[in-house]
C-alpha cells in the first residue's frame, strides 16, 4: 500500500539537482485530507510539474549543447520537465473524480522524454493509505 499522492508532493527527478513540488488543481474534485488528490494524468509541465533545478542529461538538447560548447564538459541546464505520459501504475483501487486513477507514493513513477525518472519522495500526506 502507498499514500495518496496530493497537492504539495515532494518529487525527484533522476536527471534533476533538486527536488519539486507536485501541483495539483483543484478541479480534481477529490481531497486527501484538506488538499487537492493527484490523478495519473498530473503530469503536466509547469501545470503540475515544477523545474528541478538544473538538468544533467546528456539527450537534452540545451544540455546537449552547452556541453559541445563546453568542450565535452557536461554542462547542466536549466530543468523544463517534460513528461512522456502520465504516471504509471496508478491506482487500481481508487479513483478521481474527473482525471482517474489516484496516483501513489510507493509505486508511481513519470518518465521524462530527456532519460530522467521522476518519483515521489513525499506524498504530501501521511494518513491516507490506497492500494
Amino acid at each position: 500500500m502507498g499514500k495518496l499522492v496530493v497537492d504539495g508532493a515532494i518529487l525527484a527527478c533522476s536527471m534533476g539537482s533538486s527536488p519539486s513540488k507536485l501541483s495539483v488543481p483543484p478541479t480534481n474534485e477529490t481531497y486527501g485530507g484538506p488538499t487537492p488528490a493527484a490523478t495519473v494524468q498530473d503530469m503536466k509541465p509547469e501545470t503540475n510539474l515544477a523545474p528541478f533545478g538544473m538538468c544533467q542529461s546528456p539527450i537534452n538538447p540545451q544540455v546537449s549543447a552547452a556541453t559541445s560548447a563546453a568542450a565535452g564538459v557536461l554542462t547542466p541546464q536549466p530543468c523544463v520537465p517534460a513528461a512522456a505520459g502520465p504516471w504509471t501504475p496508478g491506482s487500481k483501487s481508487v479513483a478521481i473524480t474527473g482525471g482517474g486513477p489516484a496516483m501513489l507514493s510507493d509505486a508511481c513513477k513519470c518518465v521524462c522524454q530527456w532519460g530522467g525518472t521522476i518519483q515521489v519522495q513525499d506524498a504530501g500526506q501521511t494518513d491516507i493509505e490506497v492500494d
